[in-house]
């Protein structure tokens, strides 16, 4: 598909063509005739994908140059560098010495920033807290604003700038609304969908076009911390199946927490090198191997490198490594042993998910939770959360002996898990 499919002015065509853009991103292509219309969107691509080059272009093609005093663009962003990725993407597309776009500090003196901003300005870029600060101020005027947009929407919401973010939304009345975000998940909803409800979602995959070949791959989304030790829980209870478990974190105070907080018998959990001495530990995964009665192995990932899996039936990653190597270094398939590698992720830690499917070049499938997993609420009763949120390990209830194999891991998975018994 060539750039003409997307039908840009002379100028911007010509502008993208310098820069050595011929053919459009995949984004680009699904989204921005429905931005040049005047819709409201839901953008979701993973990092890299063109979603900034889109909405720009976007706003070159329906803004209108005039002497207003107010802006007619809000862009709001998570930090001062990818602000100033903006104004100079704006800057370096439009090529227009008439287009006045202004990029707000994240700090220091609002006073120099209003004096500029009355001056006339067409494009607004800040962070939704500078920008608040600055509409109370009375510094940014609102009434004007014709096209608002959210860049990098899952990080805006993991730094907690949700009320911000829809308490100038309101400001602006009604207005073209744009949010863009590597992940669609409930957290980015709660943030958009009181002022964006109607909005089209438009979604774009990025993947490596080389496939790593990998275990069998699952996942499973949570909302918290807690519910993960809950979800653990219940699928440790089966230790028919789970009866060799290799379960990782990022660190090693993670690692002691949870290995108090499994509902185990005594010798059935162990952490390979732990924090404290008084915790029980190995100090070669090859002694777990060996050890029949202990069937769950924690280890940090910080600080551990080529860790022999061999044998291992399972693999879980309690958290999403923040390295994306480490992921793929434990589930690359190099022998012929049959291996299920699960995946635990909150909304928070799925953009890093993401770039692991980026990498591996394809989709992990998202596995539906237990039926009977209590998922944590946070309560600001505290004797509420007292009672659910006991035992260390959060809301948990131990059901009947005969009920308590209620864990979802799909027909396939189910079938290999029964063959794999069948022959011990």
């Amino acid at each position: 598909m060539s750039l003409d499919k997307l039908k840009l002015s002379k100028r911007l065509h010509a502008s993208m063509n310098d820069l050595g853009y011929f053919t459009p991103k995949e984004i680009q292509s699904k989204s921005l005739s429905r931005i040049i219309g005047g819709h409201s969107i839901i953008g979701i691509a993973p990092e890299g994908a063109g979603k900034t080059t889109t909405y720009v272009l976007g706003v070159l093609m329906r803004l209108k140059y005039t002497q207003d005093e107010a802006p007619k663009v809000l862009i709001l962003a998570p930090n001062e560098e990818k602000i100033a990725e903006i104004v100079d993407r704006f800057l370096t597309i439009s090529k227009n010495r008439d287009l006045h776009i202004m990029g707000l500090k994240t700090s220091g003196s609002i006073e120099e920033e209003i004096e500029d901003l009355v001056r006339g300005v067409d494009i607004v870029v800040a962070t939704p807290n500078r920008a608040r600060a600055m509409y109370l101020k009375l510094g940014l005027n609102l009434n004007r604003i014709q096209t608002f947009i959210i860049d990098d929407a899952e990080e805006i919401v993991k730094q907690g700038m949700q009320t911000p973010v829809r308490e100038l939304a309101q400001s602006c009345g009604k207005v073209q609304y744009l949010a863009f975000s590597t992940v669609e998940h409930e957290k980015l909803h709660f943030m958009i969908d009181d002022f964006m409800p109607l909005a089209t979602l438009v979604e774009a995959e990025e993947l490596s076009e080389k496939t790593t070949e990998t275990h069998e791959l699952m996942l499973y989304q949570v909302p918290n911390f807690t519910t993960k030790i809950n979800l653990l829980n219940v699928l440790m209870r089966d230790d028919d199946v789970f009866d060799k478990v290799v379960i990782f974190v990022n660190s090693r105070l993670t690692a002691q927490k949870l290995s108090q907080s499994l509902h185990a018998k005594n010798g059935e959990v162990a952490v390979l090198h732990p924090l404290f001495h008084d915790d029980a530990g190995i100090d070669d995964i090859s002694d777990f191997k060996q050890i029949p009665e202990c069937r769950i192995l924690i280890i940090a990932n910080e600080g551990t490198n080529d860790i022999d899996l061999s044998g291992i039936p399972f693999i879980f990653h309690f958290e999403v490594p923040e390295a994306t190597e480490v992921f793929v270094r434990h589930v690359e398939k190099t022998a012929d042993d049959e291996v299920i590698a699960i995946t635990f992720a909150t909304d928070i830690e799925l953009p890093e998910f993401k770039k692991i499917e980026q990498s591996l070049g394809k989709k992990i499938p998202v596995m539906p939770l237990p039926e009977d997993l209590i998922i944590y609420r946070p309560s600001n009763n505290s004797k509420e959360k007292n009672q659910v949120d006991e035992s260390q390990g959060g809301a948990f209830h131990k059901k009947k002996e005969s009920n308590s194999k209620t864990y979802n891991l799909g027909a396939g998975v189910k079938a290999k898990m029964t063959m794999k018994n069948k022959k011990r």
